[in-house]
């Protein structure tokens, strides 16, 4: 509860900083300060010390893993703040704006990590989602950014209908809005029961981006201002598969036979789509886009999976996946050209900037001695020990096999191609010893995975 309501106070402050302030360099260090102190406060309820009591009527739950995901969203959030805070000030006049809608993502994310109700996951995803759609259009100058805001905003509601028809026809079939008390194991499934599930899965997967639902991320990430991209495709992508992992595992976890190849389906069309197309983009940040969607299928194994190795799987992808897309999107950001080729004989010209690139790039390929390989060890892992469908873990291999390609093509382009290319932007110390830090927390999750998982047993 601590992150819940801080966070949205937050988000208050940082309206009324921008009126102080304007667009003051300053604003990014009350942005800073702020998470700082989210992170404390869900330790510290982590630990046992909540600071406010409330009835909560049990609609919210606040176990260890919910409370650890917060932690892995808000110092992902600290990191891209570090990382990239001056340049979500150049977006725009109204940088604290900026700032105060994603510490009202925050809250969101905090609700959808302990949502024990149907209705408290609507309105999570809600408080996700709107924020996000008028980030998407920020850069009002470039039809690019409003062409995006408008495609977010146009397939989200339409996938918010299709939840709230979810939920109606759960209710109608159960009499409850609660997970727990819907009782789904006991009696035989029902049509509306069924068509529920099957619209809340396909809704999730929409706000999940996840195949045959994912038309919509290439042209949004593309156009949106590249900083807010980064946010939107780490974070906030995390915590949708979250609330995707909490809804099946304690609503309809009795019922995973039913609805399994249904899942099954999703993920592998996601990771097969998601990394064919990868392959032909000519554009750094199209490429990475098309990539997260990738990265979504073996997110979606551990809802497949629905068991403890699955929920561990997903918190480590999730710390492994936001510090190396956020890490690399820094870099892009400073960029002057987004082409492969606008990354050509980058180790000859900024060292630093190339081989931080290339730890991230490798962790997202899965390459071992990086997060990236554990985690997805995790996810295939998970997928065998339900004992169904060994095909799914066979494509996921396939196609993590597939993305070594696309990742490894900057790579080439940076240490094997020669160009007089510079960063488009001035690149300070600071900034460079962020990355290596960055860097260092993947491969330190890499080596000892457990100096996170095993807070779960706490």
């Amino acid at each position: 509860m601590n992150a819940i309501i801080l966070s949205a106070v937050l988000g208050v402050v940082m309206m009324y900083t921008g009126i102080a302030m304007k667009n003051s360099p300053s604003v990014k260090y009350v942005a800073i300060a702020g998470v700082l102190l989210l992170i404390v406060s869900n330790w510290l309820e982590f630990a046992g010390i909540s600071f406010f009591s409330i009835d909560l009527k049990g609609m919210l739950s606040f176990t260890s893993f919910g409370l650890l995901f917060n932690t892995v969203a808000f110092v992902s959030t600290l990191i891209y703040f570090l990382l990239s805070g001056s340049d979500v000030q150049q977006v725009g006049k109204n940088g604290a704006d900026y700032y105060a809608l994603m510490f009202f993502v925050l809250c969101g994310v905090s609700i959808v990590s302990s949502f024990q109700s149907l209705l408290m996951l609507f309105i999570g995803i809600e408080i996700i989602s709107i924020p996000l759609y008028i980030l998407a259009g920020s850069d009002k100058r470039n039809l690019k950014s409003n062409e995006a805001s408008l495609k977010y905003f146009l397939m989200g509601s339409f996938s918010t209908g299709l939840m709230l028809m979810g939920i109606t026809l759960l209710y109608g079939g159960t009499g409850t809005f609660y997970l727990s008390g819907m009782n789904l194991g006991g009696v035989v499934m029902t049509p509306l029961v069924g068509l529920g599930i099957v619209l809340m899965m396909i809704s999730m997967a929409f706000k999940a981006s996840a195949a045959p639902f994912h038309f919509w991320t290439p042209d949004v990430y593309d156009g949106s201002p590249t900083v807010f991209t980064s946010f939107m495709a780490t974070i906030v992508k995390a915590a949708v598969f979250v609330a995707f992992l909490r809804l099946f595992e304690n609503g309809f976890g009795k019922l995973q036979s039913t609805w399994q190849l249904m899942a099954a389906i999703i993920t592998a069309l996601t990771l097969i789509i998601g990394n064919i197309t990868a392959v032909f983009q000519q554009s750094v940040k199209r490429m990475l886009a098309y990539s997260s969607i990738a990265q979504a299928g073996f997110m979606m194994l551990a809802v497949f999976a629905l068991n403890t190795m699955g929920k561990q799987g997903l918190l480590l992808y999730s710390a492994a996946y936001c510090l190396a897309t956020i890490g690399l999107f820094a870099v892009l950001i400073k960029m002057k050209d987004y082409t492969y080729d606008g990354f050509n004989g980058l180790a000859r010209h900024e060292p630093v900037l190339a081989f931080t690139s290339t730890i991230f790039l490798l962790s997202l390929a899965g390459i071992p001695l990086t997060a990236g390989f554990f985690s997805k060890y995790y996810m295939l892992v998970a997928a065998m020990k339900t004992g169904q469908m060994f095909w799914l873990v066979i494509v996921a291999v396939v196609c993590a096999a597939i993305s070594v390609y696309y990742y490894f093509r900057v790579i080439q382009s940076m240490y094997f191609k020669d160009a007089e290319v510079t960063p488009a932007v001035a690149v300070g110390s600071g900034f460079k010893a962020l990355l290596v830090i960055t860097a260092g927390m993947v491969i330190l999750l890499g080596i000892k995975p457990g100096l996170l998982l095993n807070l779960m047993s706490i």
